[in-house]
């Protein structure tokens, strides 16, 4: 495409109209407060978002706290990395596997109530700047946790702490207590040309 000098004029004046709206909005927006996100949807990526995240809460200097429910039968590339910082994040693998991996739903209960009494007290200590409970969303919609408890749980957590949940089927009561929600879409999957889950990758 041929650039002309109308035409970085014209880039130039957009750009600094939407300069001046942002930077509007960003004065307009002076709170700091713990944020409850949720990573949802059937596409990839809502771990991968919530473990980028905690690497970038780390890189602040952050203490952090995780908690995977479902996921345990296999280490992940998640757990072998982050495992190496103990001092500052406290990793829990409390899953039992996929739910068609176990077929058992009374030990999957079991798991998931382990899970959630680890998180419990994660979400009560001030000194944790960010919690990621991997796959809860997994665990409520089966059933596995008492939703209300769990939802009360969110809200009694220190003021200052930001915590993501990431799973398919959010409910709606977690999607409507959450402060931002991100519903991951499918649009093509390498899964679905008869690829299998790639380290680095899916694992």
């Amino acid at each position: 495409m041929t650039d002309s000098p109308d035409r970085d004029e014209r880039h130039l004046a957009r750009m600094q109209r939407k300069k001046a709206v942002i930077d509007e909005r960003i004065a307009n927006s002076p709170n700091e407060c713990g944020l409850l996100l949720v990573l949802t949807g059937n596409g990839k990526g809502k771990s991968s978002s919530a473990f980028g995240m905690l690497a970038r809460a780390m890189g602040h200097g952050m203490q952090c706290g995780v908690v995977q429910f479902i996921k345990g039968r296999n280490s992940t590339g998640e757990e072998l990395f982050f495992r190496r910082f103990p001092e500052q994040v406290r990793f829990h693998v409390m899953g039992e596997g996929f739910t068609w991996e176990t077929q058992d739903r009374q030990r999957d209960i079991a798991a998931a109530e382990a899970a959630w009494q680890v998180s419990r007290e994660l979400l009560r200590d001030p000194a944790i700047g960010l919690v990621v409970l991997d796959e809860l969303n997994i665990a409520l919609k089966h059933g596995y946790l008492d939703l209300d408890q769990v939802l009360s749980d969110l809200q009694a957590r220190p003021p200052m702490q930001h915590v993501v949940v990431t799973g398919r089927g959010a409910k709606e009561q977690m999607i409507e207590l959450a402060d931002t929600v991100t519903e991951m879409g499918v649009i093509k999957h390498a899964f679905q040309a008869g690829i299998k889950a790639q380290k680095g990758v899916e694992l």
